[in-house]
């Protein structure tokens, strides 16, 4: 079998709606300069009451394997390790949250940036589809239909780079500010292997600080660049997530990731300020003026 360039790791958990979405967003008929074989997608459920199979995105043209995890939790920690232990690519990405559609260039994009360094630590921004965060628009009567109005008044899937047009940056400080997590995190094998992947200490639903945990310590391996995507980016959709869907109680929750954090690492959650290099991914250079 061919060694695919990179393995995407996707968890999902209750997700009929978004999942298929997601897995589109990743097909080669979708992603540019990513034709079949480059990549293989690695899906690890993670206690849904009617688990996705692999059959049912046969037509996305995928290299997709379907996993249900055998001891599901609250939180993706465990089965998102058990996903990177599969992982057959020299790179790999983590994608945490199997809600959040791909930007068309995403997946070529992270292969090429990693090129240009032994040890690239590769991070795309998040955005959140809708006119703001979730955490607020959902109180507002953001909901799935309106979601779905959104995504086909850019003719999502067929205009695929329109959804920035429809989306909301999560920070404040825009893709070159201050960065705490990526849903789109892609290591080589070593460096996953250096880190011991993701911390099973963050136990606490939808992961808590996990995804945090993991950029930045990524950013503190010796000998690392940071490679900032510029142009592409993952867009998350609404439904009900722990942090980013949490209407009611989103400050509760950003406080007890903090706190969570804070146990754990014995300091505050603060995010990487080091802009690293940023890759434009039109052009396929980096941005030196930046």
């Amino acid at each position: 079998m061919t060694e695919p360039a990179a393995s995407i790791v996707v968890i999902s958990h209750e997700m009929a709606r978004e999942l298929p979405r997601t897995l589109l967003s990743l097909s080669p008929a979708y992603q540019r300069c990513c034709s079949p074989g480059t990549c293989e997608i690695i899906v690890v459920d993670n206690g849904s009451a009617r688990p996705p199979a692999a059959r049912d995105f046969d037509h996305l043209g995928l290299d997709i394997a379907v996993h249900v995890f055998p001891d599901p939790s609250p939180s993706p920690v465990a089965a998102l390790n058990f996903g990177l232990s599969l992982a057959r690519a020299p790179l790999i990405c983590a994608w945490i949250d199997g809600a959040r559609l791909a930007s068309p260039g995403l997946v070529g994009a992270s292969i090429a940036a990693a090129r240009l360094h032994p040890r690239p630590v590769i991070a795309s921004p998040n955005y959140h589809l809708g006119p703001g965060r979730q955490y607020v628009t959902v109180r507002q009567g953001y909901d799935q239909a309106e979601e779905d109005r959104l995504l086909a008044s850019i003719g999502w899937p067929a205009e695929g780079d329109r959804l920035f047009e429809i989306a909301t940056p999560v920070w404040h400080a825009g893709e070159l500010g201050p960065m705490l997590e990526s849903n789109a995190l892609f290591l080589t094998r070593a460096m996953w292997d250096e880190l011991g992947g993701y911390d099973p200490q963050f136990d606490s639903p939808g992961g808590g600080a996990a995804n945090p945990d993991v950029f930045i310590r990524a950013c503190e391996l010796p000998g690392v660049q940071l490679v900032r995507l510029k142009g592409e980016a993952t867009f998350h959709q609404v439904h009900g997530g722990v942090s980013s869907n949490a209407s009611n109680y989103a400050i509760d929750v950003g406080k007890a990731i903090s706190r969570e954090y804070f146990r754990i690492r014995k300091r505050p959650l603060t995010p990487v300020r080091d802009r690293g290099w940023v890759f434009d991914t039109r052009s396929g250079q980096l941005c030196l003026d930046a």
